[in-house]
């Protein structure tokens, strides 16, 4: 395997090199093949990439120095029509012979199929076509960097280029840039026309951009006026623009300064052929008119129904469906208030928020009622969507526990349930997979399903018996959220039974924050299929069926090859082992194995019972799916069972053998945990980004626990953690994942991507990720396995490795290959690069970006 590797490898690399030593291939004499732009401001070079931006040629496209795209194109035979036209005008007896065979119109075909057409307009489009060097662009360069260096208050800027040849057919552009001493901003006054703006200006509260003594740059000049634009619009100035504020920039008698006036003229009115101009006025909102049921066709009818609610008139062309106050506690918009533009914006969001209209349009008209002409009427035009709605979707998908996965699911959703703007949603989703992990005796590729049905009922408010709005603001976008579901895994592990049940609330303190608080998040997992646990854990039975073949002294536990039978020789040897009807006695290496693997089934198979309340709050500078300069923090506190064990023990419940509370005959969970996860990506430009993630979680089980459930657990490893190892297959600590499933209750992972463009819609990655799980303050005996001190951080494991993505717009399908670099499991000395090699890579499959 590893010589062919190397041949083609080998083969790669030769490729390579033929294609590189025709870079110029279709660089014509006397041309020269732009390799590279070297910006050189005052003798030194700069990497300046807003300066780089301004050329109207950059080179051809690398990877890692390689220009791929370039000899793609260069592979295309530009004109493959011709080319096959000419195969036979030269040798018209092999056009008869093939027409023959085939026929005149299946030969004159062939010269369209891919092999002789297709793959040429492939590399034609997929590649890119030689940047060869027009001094006419390169001119038209050097003005835009004269202008940019010039708008950044280099006044005196000089600027020229020359062309160096670096080769046969091969330059690069030198653009010297010297730019002279940078001009700061001195003086600073306002000439602003309008009184009510001029006063307005002097009562804002945030401080103006241009400030004595700052360099002068035409971006804070945009970013001013931007800022004063925003201001005067949200105190009244409805009819004000950007294009209200001018500068005056005066340098005469100054040395590198200049001195500033910023200028506001009065509104211009257009009045047929002529112009006025006019003070700006500050407006009042007269009216509010809500139209409930707008569409073009209804725009034309009367008026049937309308009611007035707290000062905002409600208008309806049918009937009126809504009680007021759903519509009215969505906008933000007053009667008597001042026009604002920000308030336009919220209701905007509030209202497409409730999920029952289309996005709302928000108009305003002078109200001609007003003498002074200084009053809005504002018109909310909604047009309601259907009250049902049905959806349906067909997915193929791959998680942790399945390798392959056909689901399909039906929605219905119910708008406007009791007259206020809720919406429920119903739906149902079936799901068949494929999965090597699992038990599978009879070979089936699909061994594993899951149905479920699930309810969520949302009411665009906060649901509480007292008043929210002193803590939770309207503005705040606040909404409740109650859930249901119930769904059946067959043939997954131990086939399990879930029912959950919640009541949540979600708001935004700010514009891109985000608080959710769980108040019940209630979830039952019965397990129907105990029995099968060693048909599944098979690490387990492994080990135990091991310890039998010395220790085993009843017949009936083993099978004709003295293998323990399942169930019922598992449990019988366990037992005997465990009262001490064996040689094995407790302090013996092997006993205490045997108790390792009971105490993980018992774990594992018992049904869980977790009635907890969490609290999460998001935090993100991402502004839309283009950004890719931002960070996103997130943080996750929950607390299970403690309010049924407040409840216990103020009703003094009996605790059973065990010394744990029930409710309805089960020990339920009891915990504490938190999680803290950090995303920041870098933008490097050129579609070059840099994307880092860390993650701590822990959960410490307490009072009526020893343990966290499964459900609640972490573990590592996959295509979205350390892509070096397998889902569920890294840890805990340096046991070297001794069991099947194997997870923990504290997890630490670090994560570096850095991500680039390949060619075209294909993109690449490198990236290392860091971290493991531990057992901590629970009933696990395994030192291995356990967190007890700093030191243990040395069992952070470290995988690397490359991707590939494919962009679809809509989503990105993502192949990773990672290495194990660093591997605690192995002894100390032993732990880095044994295991670096493709025999040892995992491969993972992955849909979108990891973080």
């Amino acid at each position: 395997m590893k010589k062919i590797f190397t041949k083609i490898t080998a083969f790669i690399l030769i490729a390579i090199l033929i294609c590189a030593c025709n870079a110029v291939k279709r660089v014509p004499n006397g041309k020269n093949l732009l390799l590279k732009n070297d910006i050189i401001v005052n003798g030194k070079s700069t990497n300046d990439e807003v300066a780089s931006n301004q050329m109207y040629q950059k080179p051809n496209s690398n990877l890692l120095g390689y220009r791929l795209r370039l000899n793609l194109y260069n592979l295309a035979n530009l004109n493959p029509d011709s080319t096959y036209q000419a195969k036979f005008k030269n040798n018209p007896e092999k056009y008869e012979r093939m027409s023959k065979i085939l026929s005149a119109k299946q030969v004159d075909r062939l010269g369209q199929s891919f092999w002789y057409k297709g793959i040429h307009e492939f590399l034609k489009k997929t590649g890119e076509a030689p940047v060869i060097i027009d001094t006419s662009k390169t001119k038209k360069s050097v003005l835009r960097l004269k202008s940019y260096y010039f708008n950044n208050g280099y006044f005196k800027v000089a600027t020229n280029y020359n062309i160096d040849s670096i080769g046969f057919k091969r330059a690069k552009i030198n653009y010297n840039i010297t730019t002279g001493p940078a001009y700061t901003l001195d003086s600073i006054r306002t000439n602003i026309s309008s009184p009510a703006l001029d006063s307005l200006y002097k009562k804002s509260p945030e401080p103006s951009l241009l400030k004595s003594g700052n360099q002068f740059k035409t971006s804070d000049f945009e970013e001013e006026k931007n800022r004063i634009t925003t201001y005067f619009r949200n105190h009244g100035a409805y009819f004000f623009q950007p294009t209200y504020v001018t500068y005056d920039v005066d340098t005469i008698g100054k040395k590198d300064k200049a001195d500033i006036t910023l200028i506001i003229k009065d509104n211009t009115i257009q009045e047929k052929d002529s112009s006025r101009s006019e003070p700006f006025k500050l407006y009042k909102i007269s009216d509010v008119n809500i139209y409930t049921d707008y569409s073009t066709a209804n725009a034309k009818k009367p008026i049937k129904d309308s009611t007035t609610y707290n000062n905002f008139n409600l208008y309806s062309y049918n009937k009126l469906k809504y009680k007021p106050r759903a519509i009215t506690d969505a906008i933000f918009i007053t009667k008597g208030g001042t026009y604002a533009d920000f308030r336009t914006t919220l209701s905007s969001r509030y209202l497409n928020n409730l999920k029952i209209f289309n996005y709302p349009s928000i108009q305003y008209e002078v109200d001609k009622r007003d003498s002074t002409a200084q009053s809005l009427i504002a018109k909310v035009y909604l047009t309601p969507r259907k009250k049902y709605s049905f959806g349906a979707t067909l997915d193929l998908t791959h998680s942790n526990i399945q390798d392959f996965g056909i689901g399909a699911s039906i929605s219905e959703t119910i708008r406007n349930v009791f007259n206020r703007a809720e919406t429920l949603e119903i739906s149902a989703r079936v799901n068949v997979g494929s999965s090597k992990d699992m038990a599978n005796p009879n070979n089936n590729f699909f061994n594993v399903s899951e149905y479920g049905l699930d309810m969520k009922l949302n009411f665009p408010r906060i649901l509480m018996p007292f008043g929210t709005e002193k803590i939770i603001p309207k503005s705040m976008i606040p909404s409740t959220s109650v859930a249901a579901g119930f769904s059946k895994q067959r043939n997954i592990g131990l086939d399990k039974e879930s029912f959950t049940g919640g009541l949540s609330y979600l708001w935004s303190p700010k514009r891109y924050n985000t608080a959710k608080l769980d108040l019940l998040n209630a979830q039952y997992v019965r397990n129907l299929n105990p029995d099968n646990y060693y048909k599944v854990y098979t690490s387990s039975y492994d080990e135990l069926n091991g310890i039998a073949q010395n220790y085993n002294t009843t017949a009936e536990n083993v099978d004709a090859q003295g293998n323990l039978i399942i169930p019922t020789g598992t449990t019988n040897f366990t037992n005997e082992v465990l009262s001490n009807q064996t040689a094995l006695q407790p302090g013996d290496p092997q006993y205490e194995d045997v108790e390792s693997i009971e105490e993980r089934r018992v774990r594992l198979t018992e049904n869980d019972f977790i009635l907890a309340t969490s609290y999460t709050f998001t935090k993100t500078t991402k502004k839309d799916l283009a950004d890719n300069n931002f960070y996103q923090f997130k943080t996750k506190i929950e607390t299970a069972g403690t309010l049924l064990s407040a409840i216990s023990s103020v009703a003094n419940l009996p605790k059973n053998s065990n010394g744990s509370y029930e409710i309805f005959n089960l020990e339920y969970s009891e915990y504490i945990k938190t999680e803290f996860d950090y995303i920041k990506h870098w933008d490097f430009g050129k579609e070059k980004v840099l994307a880092v993630r860390s993650f701590f979680g822990i959960a410490i089980p307490f009072g009526n626990s020893n343990y966290i459930p499964f459900s609640r657990s972490y573990y590592s490893g996959g295509s979205n953690d350390n892509r070096a190892w397998q889902p569920y297959a890294l840890g805990p600590g340096s046991t070297d994942a001794v069991n099947d499933f194997n997870e923990a209750n504290m997890k630490i992972a670090l994560s570096g991507e850095f991500r680039f463009k390949i060619f075209g819609d294909v993109k690449g990655a490198f990236f290392a990720d860091a971290g493991n799980i531990w057992n901590v303050l629970d009933n696990v005996t395994d030192e291995k396995a356990r967190f007890d001190n700093v030191n243990d951080l040395a069992e952070i494991a470290l995988g690397s490795g490359f991707g590939l993505r494919y962009d679809l717009s809509f989503f990105v399908v993502r192949l990773d290959l990672g290495f194990k670099t660093y591997n605690p499991a192995h002894e100390p000395g032993e732990r880095w690069f044994k295991e670096y090699n493709f025999g040892h890579s995992v491969l993972n499959f992955g849909i979108n970006y990891p973080f």
